[in-house]
């Protein structure tokens, strides 16, 4: 698929929001290498915005799940809003330390939290939407030349209160404030090169994709691959801001992520010979089975769903006699005491795992599924339930077969 043409011109196009996963940031080495990202944008005449995460993963002093575990450790009981407080502090460490090693090379630079950065959110303490982004402050510094460096991960109710956005937190940072400031692209920096076919660790034949669109990724991140929050790629998408997720190494292959449109060549959109772009999967998935009374089955039906409204459920599959669907294993239990009197008649199938094929061009195409069960059945391996959208197709199998299965998929559709 041919990546996007130049589009548009927009007001902001100067502007570059460059977000460093907390991987990233974890030495001074790694600091240094994002240093060296800012510069060559700055050499090709960007004013740079920079979104940090916390610094190294659990385990280190300054990461998000260790100040978590510091509070925890003295009372397991801490009120959302002062847990917020606490987890902030995190990006805050790593904005101040970015400053500091672009002075070391005289660029001249400002940290600042989400709340001075104008991301303006409700009070939903630890999963916050944003509300509103004021972008004067930081535009006046980029203005005068100078690298913003912002905190990622956190706003500032109206009330004053800080407060967090959630797990992937700091990539909505970086897409809101992409949008606001109509910025013309916003780089992801991780660990990996780019969006992958599967997950590397799984599959050693994985490759770098270089084009996905935003529905695809945001696919892709809602069926278990760690590439990018769905919430930041819906941001972008409706800013039309795109998005490219590349490794801080010089000359890193990257994905890019965006509309799929070309002002000179749009059709070339349309053309797409694989029909899928990528293999996910969810693992630690359980399948419940409620046997039915045929005769009443809609009225168990109903009641069975408003019982568990709250509560997740995948891979929904009806018939006249029984209802399945899956949910994370740490609460089948859970779902299951809800039925009331139907409890007796559902049963838990524990050791599961969702496989799921993403791709645009599967839209409208025959065939797909045939292909994805033909390749399964090759490997003796059962499909224990399915779902499908416009352009995913998920499996519930074994999951001690989940590693054979994403391998024979990625071969099957060429990947």
């Amino acid at each position: 698929m041919k990546a996007p043409g130049p589009g548009i011109q927009r007001a902001g196009e100067s502007i570059l929001i460059q977000k460093f996963g907390g991987t990233c940031l974890e030495s001074r080495e790694k600091r240094q290498l994002a240093c060296d990202r800012i510069q060559e944008a700055l050499d090709r005449g960007f004013r740079v915005l920079a979104v940090v995460s916390a610094m190294g993963r659990k385990g280190e002093p300054y990461a998000t799940d260790t100040l978590i575990s510091l509070a925890k450790s003295i009372s397991k009981d801490i009120a959302p809003r002062e847990l917020d407080l606490l987890l902030s502090c995190g990006e805050i460490i790593s904005a101040v330390l970015m400053v500091q090693e672009l002075k070391t090379r005289d660029i001249p630079a400002m940290a600042l939290s989400g709340g001075q950065a104008g991301i303006i959110t409700d009070t939903n303490f630890g999963d916050a939407g944003i509300i509103a982004v004021d972008s004067t402050h930081v535009r006046r510094h980029l203005d005068e030349g100078k690298v913003v460096v912002v905190a990622g991960f956190q706003g500032m109710a109206e009330s004053g209160d800080i407060t967090t956005l959630g797990r992937g937190g700091s990539d909505t940072t970086a897409a809101a404030l992409g949008g606001a400031l109509l910025a013309r692209c916003v780089e992801v920096y991780t660990d990996v090169e780019g969006i992958l076919t599967a997950d590397p660790k799984m599959v050693r034949s994985a490759k770098t994709i270089p084009f996905v669109t935003y529905d695809e990724v945001i696919h892709l991140a809602m069926e278990g691959a760690k590439v990018i929050h769905p919430r930041a790629a819906q941001i972008a998408a409706r800013a039309q801001v795109p998005i490219k997720v590349r490794s801080l190494e010089p000359g890193s292959k990257e994905t890019v992520i965006g509309s799929g449109e070309d002002r000179e060549t749009p059709w070339l959109f349309l053309r797409n010979d694989n029909p899928v772009t990528g293999i996910t999967y969810v693992r630690d998935r359980a399948q419940v089975v409620v046997n039915l009374c045929p005769e009443d089955q809609m009225k168990q039906l109903t009641c069975i769903l408003q019982s568990l409204t709250d509560i997740s459920l995948d891979v929904i599959n009806v018939f006249p006699d029984r209802l399945s669907f899956a949910v994370a294993e740490d609460i089948a239990g859970e779902a299951v005491a809800r039925l009331g009197d139907l409890r007796d008649c559902a049963c838990i199938q524990t050791g599961r795992a969702k496989v799921t094929v993403i791709g645009h061009g599967m839209h409208g195409r025959a065939g797909v599924m045939n292909n994805v069960a033909t390749a399964l059945a090759r490997e003796n391996i059962r499909i224990l339930g399915s779902s499908d959208s416009n352009i995913t197709i998920s499996c519930l199998i074994e999951e001690e077969h989940l590693n054979r299965a994403v391998n024979v998929l990625h071969d099957a559709f060429g990947l």
